[in-house]
């Protein structure tokens, strides 16, 4: 009897492991370089999809070229739908302290991220971001900072201006996105977790130029918040 049922119990864990890898390479759409990683783009856009309810169509990027992907940020959800959003890798500018998250550093580092470090040295993440789009990757952020709780605080602070040097520098569009109907906004974790029906607004990409840097802060402002 028992060898039966731990017969089961393998065969069930076998049918789960390859079901699970089916998904990931039905649902994959970006490249990133590693067959596992792939496989996770793929998962991620499934659980996007399927648990949080993403129904945005993707993000037309051109397929080639320097990008700057700019977003609010409400939750730690955040970062999962731009990735289910995109076909191409995102390089994501990380909080130092993000980054450095005990057990998850391995993962940002391999995934390309980013880390900024805003109390000594915020130039050397421009440096490491301008270089990526010089490349011609895809380099995502989030300029409000750190995670917003709008239903706490009405308060609309000034958005980071590394957004729109790095696309005057670079010469690459800045494509923007408006996450909301997120639950446990303000929060890490806990979004990930809740099942949400998300709603995501995109916006037609801007092209910025040297001469009028504070009006393009305000209208990806307007856009984003």
């Amino acid at each position: 009897m028992l060898t039966w049922l731990l017969l089961i119990m393998s065969l069930v864990i076998f049918a789960g492991i390859i079901f699970i890898l089916w998904i990931g390479k039905r649902y994959q759409q970006a490249d990133w370089g590693s067959r596992w990683l792939n496989y996770l783009d793929g998962l991620n856009r499934y659980f996007c999809q399927k648990y949080h309810g993403l129904r945005h169509p993707l993000l037309p990027l051109p397929i080639t070229g320097p990008i700057v992907v700019a977003a609010n940020h409400i939750s730690g959800l955040d970062p999962l739908l731009m990735i289910a959003m995109i076909n191409r890798p995102l390089r994501f500018l990380i909080a130092k302290e993000q980054y450095e998250r005990f057990g998850l550093q391995w993962f940002f580092r391999r995934l390309g991220c980013i880390p900024v470090d805003r109390s000594r040295r915020p130039q050397a993440a421009m440096r490491g971001a301008l270089r990526a789009l010089q490349a011609g990757e895809v380099v995502a952020l989030f300029p409000q900072g750190g995670i917003q709780d709008p239903s706490r605080s009405k308060k609309v602070s000034k958005l980071k201006g590394g957004v729109v040097k790095l696309a005057i520098m670079s010469a690459a569009p800045i494509y923007m996105l408006r996450f909301s109907c997120v639950k446990a906004q303000g929060q890490v974790f806990l979004p990930i977790l809740l099942p949400n029906k998300v709603i995501v607004d995109s916006y037609p990409p801007l092209y910025c130029q040297a001469e009028a840097e504070e009006s393009y802060l305000d209208h990806i402002q307007r856009h984003i918040e």
